[in-house]
């Protein structure tokens, strides 16, 4: 009895659903007209094309296509749980994931909250413009820099030379990668991600500091109870989809910037997919892989937004 009162009470609301979203068509044409497109494009570009997992589970043959190649079940997922090098891409990947989520996403943080203290526009706004400029440069044009800058002659190794530290050419050395990685993250894009700071900075009511202020609160008191406390809801869904994507380091960034002597700590598994993928042709495989890639990074964004649910309350559904 209980369950047929629990199916009617859940098909009543998806009625009632159905035509409050009706209704609100009714009511709004011209707002979901301009959301149709969007909603066209990740039809066609991102649901359409989800059938290609198949190849994960097949010894796919581009010639035949996924309907004529045979079905192998989980043999690549095996083949990959057992491949020797299986255990340096998950650690290296996880390894610089979690490394650029500890060091990487507080900077836009700090230095939006820096500028926000920074009341003079004259000095706000050339910092900002300079500190956008490194994201528009091409990951192609910005490797090379990092490259031309790390190598023996480079302009870096040079300068610590200078203090006694000899490195020679840096992204030869497997132990330099991961700090090399991760200062030239934080150069590329610390300034562009801050934008989204920025802007939740400039909807803090001001009215709370002048609060803070009777209530006798000093500059550092006011920054952590009210500037920081206000954009936390936008700090936690960052981070929340942050971790998503713990598993999709920056794939062209490390592609462009390892070499087969580093791959000790730089091969993860983006850049392992390609080369069974693109370079040795086994699409099958790299399918598998790429496929527990995602299925992993699943995991953890519900994980990520379950845990910010139930210990701050903010979460993105």
């Amino acid at each position: 009895m209980q369950v047929m009162e629990k199916n009617k009470a859940a098909v009543i609301k998806k009625s009632n659903a159905i035509t409050k979203t009706l209704a609100d068509i009714k009511k709004y044409p011209q707002l979901y007209i301009m959301i149709l497109p969007v909603i066209v494009f990740y039809i066609l570009f991102s649901y359409r094309p989800m059938y290609g997992v198949l190849m994960a589970f097949q010894d796919f043959v581009p010639l035949k296509g996924i309907a004529g190649s045979d079905f192998v079940g989980f043999k690549h997922f095996i083949t990959f749980f057992n491949d020797i090098y299986f255990g340096r891409i998950l650690k290296n990947t996880v390894i610089i994931s979690f490394a650029s989520i500890i060091f990487c996403f507080p900077v836009p943080i700090i230095f939006a909250l820096l500028l926000n203290e920074i009341k003079n526009k004259y000095i706000v706004k050339p910092v900002q413009t300079i500190s956008y400029m490194p994201h528009f440069i091409s990951m192609v044009v910005f490797c090379g820099i990092i490259r031309d800058f790390t190598k023996d002659t480079g302009i870096i190794t040079q300068m610590l030379s200078k203090i006694g530290i000899e490195t020679g050419t840096m992204l030869s050395k497997p132990s330099l990668f991961l700090p090399i990685y991760l200062i030239s993250d934080i150069w590329k894009d610390a300034g562009w991600n801050a934008i989204i700071y920025m802007a939740a900075l400039a909807g803090v009511d001001q009215q709370l500091y002048d609060a803070a202020k009777v209530d006798g609160a000093g500059r550092w008191h006011q920054l952590w109870h009210v500037t920081i406390s206000s954009i936390m809801p936008t700090i936690v869904i960052m981070l929340i989809m942050r971790l998503g994507s713990v598993l999709n380091v920056g794939f062209e960034k490390i592609l462009l910037l390892y070499n087969p002597g580093i791959y000790e700590t730089s091969d993860v598994i983006s850049t392992y997919v390609y080369r069974k993928g693109l370079q040795e042709f086994n699409y099958g495989y790299s399918t598998a892989v790429n496929l527990f890639n995602s299925v992993i990074s699943f995991i953890m964004l519900i994980a990520a937004n379950q845990i910010s649910k139930k210990t701050t309350e903010y979460a993105l559904w």
